[in-house]
């Protein structure tokens, strides 16, 4: 009884054996075989390059160079010269390897050997190493030595531009600037590579191997020119640590295309090494630092009064220099005896009382809807992150006062660029067009496509433009005494000086060049001067030295006109 129990139990373990024999190697291999084979693939990331940016003339101010990591499965090293009859024993192993690998990673044999020497599947041996270095090490044929293609993010002209350009993190992702607005384009698309690999972490060469390329990013082109940008940032430096300011800013523009030929601030950055600047000036000031413009925004008043027709040139004013408007106080920057104005000399003394006398020719709902036609009060469409739309309440929000201190350039506030594209209209016939930083993408053929065409704006006919050119100039006297003046050229200009609530000044100059034919225009704005400096005083000296670089650096020549006298006494 017994021994058939015995051969019962034998009978039922070999049927179970056998289904389960027949299971494995016929109904189930497949699945079996397709799980070992996943346990042995490796997927690895072929990361794109980013694109590169450049300059309005094609020189490259962000770059992406091509380096490699080179890594070690430490397991196969052993094998390297094992084969080899003719080798020494101390040119076999990790001892051998060593020895070789060393003097190409700049390492000492210890160094190399310590690396090389162990079970781990998987440790760096360098990182970072140039294509050469790379090539070389690849050359050794050294077991368990690979490869993995990065770019490191490099930026040759340092700091300027830094503003404009932003920078990356140590694993590529943007975190400011142009990096991050046109990341979707200057990201490109990363790769794979797999390929199966044995126990030992060796790679079966039998094996099939599949291989997607990267998509490297594409090129931008910014409307930046790079001579330019490093004179401004260096003549506003300056300027800033004269005066003791906390910072500043600096606009070129195209009044003509819109294009922006250089925006610079100050303190600025290295992208190479953000993270040795304070973050509050990795930003863009000349976007998100707003500011009340002060008498720089007297010709916006004036030129909605030329437009509606209540005033031109020769209208006459008599201008205390206290006057008291529905019971509000307003004054002069200085007291004077009594004047006699004309707008030309009120824009000219840049009087209080006197703008304020020609804005009540204007309801205030047709003041503020200048104001938002000018640009006034909304973003600048540049593009750049971290941009603020300044303030510009409605008229029916406007106190008592501010129905008459927003006639001069108080209670609203705008930024560097707003301001630069708002007087930018007057030397454009009136017309205001969208600043842009981008002149277009290159596709995969290498031509520069462009984003398509700003935004164009008539604000102002062009009588009204060409007339509040003429007031412009006749500010800047052609005497050569003006802080203004650029010899040779007809310069028309505003200064303008406006109290911060924390007690600080920001003094400012906006010009146009040449008067005569306007192309370029340029604003100096000096933030946090602990006393009050005006912008003829403060700004005015180094929008002259940016603007006559500008003009000889755009090739604008004078056209040897002289600028417009008028008459600014009655």
């Amino acid at each position: 009884m017994r021994h058939r129990f015995l051969v019962v139990v034998i009978l039922l373990a070999s049927l179970a054996l056998s289904t389960r024999l027949l299971w494995v190697q016929g109904l189930n291999s497949r699945a079996l075989a397709a799980e070992a084979r996943e346990s042995r693939t490796v997927e690895r990331t072929i990361p794109a390059l980013r694109g590169d940016i450049l300059d309005r003339d094609g020189k490259v101010l962000a770059a992406s160079v091509e380096r490699y990591d080179l890594w070690v499965d430490q397991r196969q090293v052993d094998e390297y010269r094992a084969k080899d009859e003719d080798a020494r024993p101390e040119e076999k192993g990790v001892k051998g390897a060593a020895r070789t690998l060393a003097p190409v990673l700049g390492m000492t044999p210890a160094e190399a050997e310590k690396k090389l020497s162990g079970t781990r599947g998987f440790v760096y041996l360098s990182k970072g190493v140039d294509p050469a270095v790379r090539d070389a090490t690849m050359a050794l044929r050294i077991p368990g030595v690979g490869s993995d293609r990065v770019a490191q993010r490099t930026y040759p002209s340092g700091e300027v531009a830094g503003n404009v350009l932003g920078f990356v993190s140590g694993d590529g992702e943007p975190l400011a600037g142009t990096e991050i607005a046109y990341d979707d384009v200057l990201r490109g698309e990363n790769g794979r590579i797999s390929y199966e690999r044995g126990a030992g972490g060796q790679i079966i060469p039998t094996a099939p191997q599949a291989t997607q390329r990267a998509v490297d990013g594409r090129t931008v082109e910014l409307t930046i020119d790079q001579d330019l940008q490093w004179r401004t940032q260096q003549i506003l430096a300056q300027t800033v640590d004269r005066w003791g300011g906390s910072g500043g800013s600096a606009v070129v523009m195209n009044a003509r295309t819109g294009e922006v030929l250089a925006l610079a601030d100050y303190p600025t950055y290295d992208p190479n090494a953000p993270g040795r600047t304070d973050a509050k000036y990795r930003g863009n000031q000349s976007l998100s630092n707003v500011f009340e413009p002060g008498s720089t925004g007297k010709l916006f008043t004036m030129a909605a009064a030329i437009e509606e027709g209540t005033v031109s040139p020769t209208s006459q004013y008599t201008i205390p220099s206290t006057m008291t408007f529905d019971g509000q106080r307003i004054k002069d920057s200085h007291a004077h005896e009594v004047q006699k104005l004309t707008l030309a000399g009120v824009l000219a003394q840049s009087s209080n009382v006197g703008t304020v006398q020609v804005s009540q020719t204007l309801d205030d709902r047709t003041r503020y809807e200048y104001l938002r036609r000018f640009g006034l009060g909304q973003r600048t469409g540049v593009g750049l992150p971290g941009e603020s739309a300044g303030i510009l309440h409605a008229p029916e929000d406007w106190d008592p006062r501010m129905r008459f201190t927003t006639s001069f350039g108080q209670g609203y506030s705008v930024n560097a660029l707003q301001m630069v594209s708002a007087v930018s209209t007057f030397a454009n016939d009136g017309v205001r067009v969208q600043p842009s930083l981008v002149r277009g993408v290159m596709d995969e053929s290498g031509t520069l496509r462009p984003l398509g065409e700003p935004t164009r704006t008539r604000v102002v006919s062009s009588q009204t433009a060409a007339t509040m050119v003429q007031l412009m100039d006749n500010n800047i006297v052609d005497d050569g005494k003006h802080n203004g003046n650029i010899p040779h050229y007809a310069v028309g200009g505003k200064s303008g000086t406006a109290q911060v609530p924390d007690g600080t000044y920001t003094a400012s100059f906006i010009g146009i060049a040449p008067a005569d034919d306007p192309e370029l225009v340029t604003g100096v704005f000096i933030y946090g001067l602990t006393s009050f400096i005006s912008g003829t005083t403060a700004a005015a000296p180094a929008f002259s030295e940016v603007m006559g670089y500008a003009l000889q650096n755009q090739g604008v020549a004078p056209t040897g006109r002289p600028g417009r006298d008028l008459e600014d006494e009655w």
